[in-house]
């Protein structure tokens, strides 16, 4: 099962219906709370500043939207069910 984190704030809808697609699915998640600082995520997030901002195995794929159009094209699954890559 792929890694997943999610950077989010406890009021933002799009982070729960985020979080709540991944509970759906039984896929664990760690959560990164950016309430009052977003500096690492948005250096990360190579300069995106909204949350969500959702990383599966290390590899951004965006925000909510991104999210369910992954899920939409049948290709979140694949995502999850991957394994990880070693160096």
């Amino acid at each position: 099962m792929a890694h997943v984190e999610i950077y989010s704030t406890m009021t933002c809808p799009s982070c729960i219906r985020a979080k709540r697609l991944f509970d759906s699915k039984g896929v664990a998640y760690d959560e990164i709370d950016v309430s009052f600082d977003r500096s690492a995520m948005i250096e990360r997030a190579e300069g995106r500043s909204t949350v969500p901002q959702i990383f599966i195995d290390d590899h951004g794929i965006g925000g909510f939207d991104e999210l369910v159009a992954l899920e939409r094209a049948d290709a979140l699954n694949a995502m999850l069910d991957a394994a990880p890559v070693e160096d």
